[in-house]
């Protein structure tokens, strides 16, 4: 098996999602998270024909997951050419990730204000899974955690649009915030970032937690530069 195929095996059935989902969603989320999670890479050339093998699925509903993917940035449709992997340059990514700075605050402020306490229990879970993989240097494990940080953030956030923006924002630059450049020790300071937030948001110091949330935003943004600059 390739890194894909290997990638997808090792993934749920989809009737572990409760009811019946969309052919087209199955293969929007199976593409989606194999770009998040490094399995596909930049760059990449996608065939409608060999995704709509490995997925089981006909290439209309992947066609059709492929088009939300690219009006989400994540990936890049050349008519009559190529479907390949979004590639942002360098100054893209600082881009979104400045963006992210405007979003991800407010975001984490908001989310703050309106925490009830199971939502606090799952946020402390989460963030020990990610510990936990970070302690191991498993950056695989520590990329799903962080995503479902984030998108657990976005979730409780009263406003909807802001998250959902907030949660495209960072998929489109997911792939570089932790990859094989990065070290052991900046997996576990990333962590301890998170960590940050968590406890400012547990204090019901919505603003400490915003200030968290920059602060994490700025050194991903020190990651970023250096990761360009190095390859």
């Amino acid at each position: 098996m390739d890194t894909l195929e290997t990638y997808l095996a090792q993934l749920p059935e989809t009737s572990s999602w409760g009811s019946s989902p969309l052919l087209r969603d199955v293969a929007y989320e199976r593409i989606k998270d194999a770009v998040r999670q490094g399995v596909l890479l930049p760059g990449q050339v996608l065939s409608e024909t060999r995704l709509s093998k490995l997925l089981g699925i006909s290439r209309t509903p992947v066609r059709e997951a492929l088009q939300s993917l690219a009006q989400e940035g994540l990936i890049q449709i050349i008519p009559g050419r190529a479907v390949t992997v979004a590639a942002p340059s360098m100054q893209d990514s600082l881009s979104i990730i400045h963006i992210r700075s405007i979003l991800e605050p407010e975001v984490v402020r908001l989310a703050t204000d309106s925490l009830d306490q199971t939502t606090l229990e799952t946020l402390w879970q989460v963030l020990v899974e990610m510990e936990t993989a970070a302690q191991h240097g498993d950056r695989t494990a520590w990329s799903k955690v962080d995503t479902r940080f984030h998108e657990l953030l976005s979730a409780i956030c009263p406003n909807q649009i802001l998250g959902e923006l907030a949660i495209q924002m960072r998929n489109r630059v997911s792939y570089i915030a932790i990859d094989t450049q990065t070290s052991r020790d900046r997996l576990i300071a990333c962590t301890a970032e998170h960590r940050a937030i968590v406890e400012r948001m547990a204090a019901n110091d919505a603003v400490g937690a915003g200030e968290a949330t920059s602060e994490h935003i700025h050194r991903l943004w020190e990651s970023t530069f250096r990761r360009f600059n190095q390859s």
